[in-house]
């Protein structure tokens, strides 16, 4: 007789428990991660409103 009255619902539980847990180990490197994007991000937006302004000086 089987133990577990539904086997398919207890591998997606356990799943989901792993993935929720590599996400809490990983949060800080993804939120340092995506905080350095964004920087990169406003920097280059900044570079190249920069540029645009001095060519429409010139």
């Amino acid at each position: 007789m089987n133990s577990n009255p539904h086997p398919s619902t207890a591998g997606s539980t356990s799943r989901i428990r792993r993935a929720r847990r590599w996400l809490a180990r990983r949060r800080t490197v993804l939120l340092s991660s995506a905080l350095r994007g964004a920087a990169y991000a406003t920097g280059a937006g900044i570079v190249g409103l920069g540029f645009y302004l001095i060519q429409q000086q010139i």
